[in-house]
């Protein structure tokens, strides 16, 4: 199996946890994916004989120890090169995600732990998003979703989702960054570092974490 195409699926089953505690199952697999169940069925049994995954026909998917490591290896080769991107190059957050994806398969690890070095061994990406260390370990604090937090629950913005790249224009637009804070003046309604309360942008809501 192309190790691309490995690490693809463990970086999927990695991120559908990192935010949430429920395991993915093979029809969200197959959904962010883009696959087949068919094809995703095929591969997560491929992937569970080489000890990546646990899986029993029909139930979730979990990381194994080792399916983590590699997982994390992979996020961490992700995250530092849009790191890198942003800060080495100019570039805006909605506009990393595609770029680390063609180069985090691309570049050595010498040069990635010279990327490190270079930006201080960072712990976040541009998102929010914990950067693993090279044994894979992550920080983070206590946190909830913005469409979790009830009025008057005040936070800062731990993580921006940057699935939706216009979102994050938005987002960016309206003050609503990693390191500011939010506070909830009403459902969809939010007032950042104290300002004027603005209304959300559509979709905002599920796409913005901040600390508990």
């Amino acid at each position: 199996m192309p190790s691309a195409a490995i690490d693809d699926y463990l970086k999927t089953i990695y991120h559908h946890t990192e935010w949430q505690s429920a395991h993915i199952t093979p029809s969200q697999l197959a959904a962010e994916l883009g696959l087949a169940p068919s094809s995703v069925t095929e591969m997560v049994q491929k992937l569970a004989a080489q000890d990546l995954v646990s899986h029993r026909p029909y139930g979730p998917i979990a990381l194994t120890d080792a399916g983590q490591r590699r997982a994390a290896a992979i996020i961490r080769r992700h995250r530092l090169i849009e790191t890198w991107l942003v800060r080495e190059f100019g570039y805006a957050w909605d506009e990393v995600h595609d770029e680390a994806e063609v180069l985090e398969h691309a570049i050595s690890d010498r040069l990635l732990e010279g990327i490190s070095v270079r930006l201080g061994h960072p712990r976040f990406d541009p998102h929010g998003d914990a950067i693993p260390d090279a044994e894979g370990r992550v920080e983070r604090v206590p946190f909830l979703r913005l469409d979790e937090a009830g009025d008057g629950h005040a936070g800062r913005v731990l993580r921006v989702s940057d699935r939706d790249p216009a979102l994050l224009r938005s987002l960016e637009r309206a003050g609503i960054d990693v390191g500011h804070t939010v506070t909830v003046t009403a459902p969809g309604t939010v007032a950042v570092d104290g300002g004027t309360p603005i209304t959300l942008p559509a979709g905002a809501s599920a796409a913005v974490w901040l600390t508990a």
